[in-house]
């Protein structure tokens, strides 16, 4: 089969790791070959950050390269139009529809652009966003943003929803198992 690339974008302190680690245990649950990559970027809060995941019959990198990303996954706006150019023709772009200001944007430096969805679905980017934060939230915590977009992202993939709640369970400790999987479902099912 061929490899397939997956981006989780966000800015630090988001959780795009536990997402990435959640994805990479699906994956090799279903006996692909996997490659998760570090986070690329400031894993503080506040700063870009890029997670690479790649999977398939054999995979011999974790990176993925400009124009070839099957599916972006974005913990908000920017970062997705941010990373629009990694994606290959076909891919998509699945996003948490919200707006956290850089640095630049705080200071007075930038204005934070408006619309960058809207043109990216006029350019003909598939752009599937919705409000992930009110799902996190209904589920429990803020912090549950991340298992909402991969419960979003799950709905793209022909694996059952138990082959991801049994990744839940190895994945997340024990305390925050039914927050996060009640954000996984409000991801899944939300229209």
């Amino acid at each position: 089969m061929k490899t397939v690339n997956i981006m989780i974008v966000g800015v630090g302190g988001q959780g795009s790791l536990l997402a990435s680690k959640l994805l990479g245990n699906v994956l090799v649950g279903q006996g692909y070959d996997v490659k998760v990559s570090e986070v690329h970027g400031m894993s503080q809060r506040g700063g870009s950050v890029v997670t690479y995941v790649r999977y398939g019959d054999k995979v011999y990198s974790p990176l993925v390269a400009e124009g070839e990303a099957d599916y972006i996954v974005s913990f908000e706006t920017l970062e997705a139009a941010r990373h629009a150019p990694m994606l290959r023709k076909g891919g998509r772009i699945i996003v948490a529809d919200r707006q956290i200001d850089p640095m630049p944007v705080i200071t007075g430096a930038a204005v934070y652009p408006r619309k960058i969805l809207d043109e990216l679905k006029d350019k003909g980017v598939f752009v599937d966003s919705f409000d992930a934060l009110s799902l996190a939230l209904d589920a429990g915590s803020v912090k549950a943003v991340n298992i909402v977009l991969m419960g979003r992202l799950s709905n793209y993939f022909p694996f059952g929803e138990q082959v991801w709640l049994d990744a839940l369970k190895n994945t997340v400790a024990p305390k925050f198992l039914e927050m996060n999987i009640k954000a996984f479902r409000s991801g899944r099912n939300s229209q």
